[in-house]
């Protein structure tokens, strides 16, 4: 497939021009005019770049890439090598970031959902259908120390767990992959008995106590890989490309 034509294909999928993001999303680097072979990963960073490069791949899809607001905008240094190392390889770079949250079956909150055993309720953001946070329920209630035990085994990561004045039984929670912790105001003005996300503030802590509701950091990188992996089992099965999915551990 032509290289435009699978970011055609990509963005008519996880329509991100119904989405504010912090970055552009889409092709960000352009390599050869043909694409085969696809590697995915969470974030495009020099390892995982040299294991496309390592792969032969065409085409790198990540959901963290290049060109963040308020990143500086010179080419140089690591940025430089990541780019350069892209370019001299002719792979392309599609990134997509709160497309691929959101994706009400490819996203990585519905992809999180999935694997946790939640029944996905709707978005805590009142009349965005976009929302980034969502809500939902588990078939049987859990206790804090079971929901974290389930949550560990897995993302393979053990989670902050801050339940002192939470609620004994859990039984509808809220989450947002990544660095979404301050939604947990949300999930406590909805009446949840938890929050999910992937990072955890200093605030936070005191927020959980305060309010009443179980907070579980659960790691950036560990929410965020499922929603590229099941995205790239999507191209694969659909339009029948050979994709790779690479983690490159991080503990964040």
């Amino acid at each position: 497939m032509n290289n435009l034509q699978l970011e055609s294909v990509l963005n008519k999928l996880l329509s991100p021009h119904l989405i504010k993001d912090y970055c552009p999303n889409g092709l960000q680097v352009e390599g050869k005019a043909e694409v085969k072979k696809i590697v995915t990963g969470v974030t495009a960073c020099q390892a995982l770049i040299d294991r496309a490069i390592e792969e032969n791949a065409d085409a790198l899809v990540v959901h963290h890439g290049f060109f963040w607001k308020g990143e500086a905008s010179e080419i140089r240094g690591m940025k430089y090598r990541r780019i350069k190392a892209l370019m001299d390889n002719g792979i392309n770079l599609y990134a997509y970031h709160l497309p691929l949250d959101v994706h009400s079956e490819l996203g990585n909150n519905a992809q999180l959902a999935q694997l946790l055993g939640v029944d996905v309720l709707g978005g805590l953001e009142e009349g965005n259908p976009k929302s980034v946070a969502i809500y939902g329920q588990l078939e049987e209630p859990l206790t804090g120390d079971e929901l974290a035990a389930r949550i560990a085994m897995t993302l393979h990561r053990e989670p902050l767990h801050i339940g002192d004045n939470a609620p004994t039984k859990i039984k509808t929670l809220g989450w947002c992959t990544g660095g979404g912790q301050d939604f947990i105001e949300l999930a406590a003005q909805k009446g949840l008995d938890a929050f999910i996300s992937g990072e955890v503030s200093e605030r936070t802590t005191h927020i959980a106590r305060e309010l009443g509701i179980h907070y579980f950091g659960a790691g950036h990188h560990a929410t965020e890989r499922y929603g590229v992996k099941a995205l790239g089992e999507w191209l694969a099965k659909e339009h029948q490309f050979d994709v790779t999915f690479i983690d490159i551990d991080n503990p964040v």
